[in-house]
């Protein structure tokens, strides 16, 4: 009694092996369907920070100037409706003062709002392109099972989120320490400032410490989308059972497809027999290879092959024209020149018009043709 074994079972992944093949295209473009991409969230995180600061330090003095002109308005205007109402603030003036206030709030805020927008849209699009897909918004029962969130949160993914995590809170932890410590003697004077001078000072300050974390967090941005194009190019490798299979899958099985060849050219040759019978000479080697020659001034303005073959195919054809009474004619050079250059129902190319000519005309005579 035998046991029968797979040693692929012994492999590092388990059946069809370890997985050491780069991704073929096809499998690149069936995870891009289902949403699975190399894009790095750290990246868009980065853009956006960079870009908001950006624009707070270009636009925080106008902010500043908007914020207290709405302020300054409503709060002058106060006196005034206290006065039309005889003392009071009827809800509908309220109302109204709210109404005016949150408008021109949104209307200031904005271009800030469509940074927040737009830099991740085209974030985004510079990593993955723009191929929209609605497969991970599809349920799976893999999202829910606890087994599954066990895993995950063991993971190597996990280990490098965490780590993440902690470099983000030590850069921008050491990076409002240093900020802080280096202009110590500022928030001293600020503290001594007027009311509005101050808040202006300290708005400067945080915009300069945002835009020192978002360089920062640019760099951790970098590092992270080259890991994330490693970790999704190592997440993509084939075993090279599961490359062989795509492409039997693509291309369709080898022996399937020698058979299909092997069919077909069954079925040349037996079209090649059949036409035979038509054909005015053959030409041989004589033992290797035979040319059949006809001239059909109707059908082409040169002669051309009927049938060819080598060997038992080259015998076959002398026997069926033996049957026919198709002359036989012995020329060498000739017949391996036809054979090599000349494929089934093509023309005699025209440097081989004169020795072609020259077998017809004798075969013409003896036949009492000319």
């Amino acid at each position: 009694m035998s046991l029968k074994y797979d040693l692929q079972f012994f492999a590092k992944d388990g059946p069809g092996g370890e997985k050491t093949e780069p991704a073929t295209q096809k499998k690149l473009n069936d995870a891009r369907k289902d949403g699975q991409v190399a894009k790095s969230k750290e990246v868009t995180h980065a853009a956006v920070l960079l870009a908001m600061f950006a624009f707070l330090t270009l636009i925080v003095s106008y902010y500043g100037r908007s914020f207290l002109g709405i302020f300054d308005t409503v709060y002058n205007r106060i006196p005034e409706w206290t006065i039309m109402h005889d003392g009071d603030l009827p809800y509908a003036t309220i109302n109204g003062a709210l109404s005016f206030v949150v408008k021109r709030f949104l209307v200031i805020v904005l271009p800030a709002l469509l940074i927040g927008f737009v830099i991740p849209f085209v974030s985004d699009l510079v990593q993955v392109k723009w191929r929209p897909t609605a497969k991970p918004l599809k349920p799976k029962f893999s999202k829910i099972n606890p087994l599954s969130g066990v895993k995950r949160l063991f993971s190597l993914n996990s280990l490098v989120e965490l780590i993440k995590s902690l470099l983000k809170i030590a850069i921008i932890g050491l990076i409002v320490f240093f900020y802080i410590r280096g202009e110590q003697n500022r928030f001293l004077i600020i503290m001594e400032m007027p009311i509005m001078e101050a808040l202006s000072s300290l708005c400067r300050v945080i915009v300069n410490i945002g835009l020192r974390i978002s360089i920062a967090y640019v760099l951790l941005a970098v590092a992270d989308y080259i890991y994330q194009k490693w970790k999704f190019s190592e997440d993509m490798k084939m075993t090279k059972q599961e490359v062989k299979d795509e492409y039997k899958n693509a291309e369709g099985d080898p022996q399937i497809k020698a058979k299909q060849r092997q069919r077909m050219m069954q079925a040349s040759r037996r079209r090649m027999m059949q036409a035979l019978p038509q054909a005015d000479v053959v030409i041989t080697n004589p033992t290797h290879y035979a040319v059949a020659i006809k001239y059909d001034p109707e059908k082409y303005d040169a002669p051309y092959v009927v049938a060819k073959g080598s060997d038992y195919l080259a015998a076959k054809i002398k026997e069926i024209a033996a049957e026919n009474h198709i002359e036989i004619v012995e020329n060498k050079p000739l017949a391996r020149m036809l054979y090599a250059n000349v494929e089934v129902d093509q023309i005699v190319p025209p440097e081989l018009y004169q020795a072609v000519a020259e077998v017809l005309a004798f075969v013409y005579h003896l036949q009492g043709r000319v």
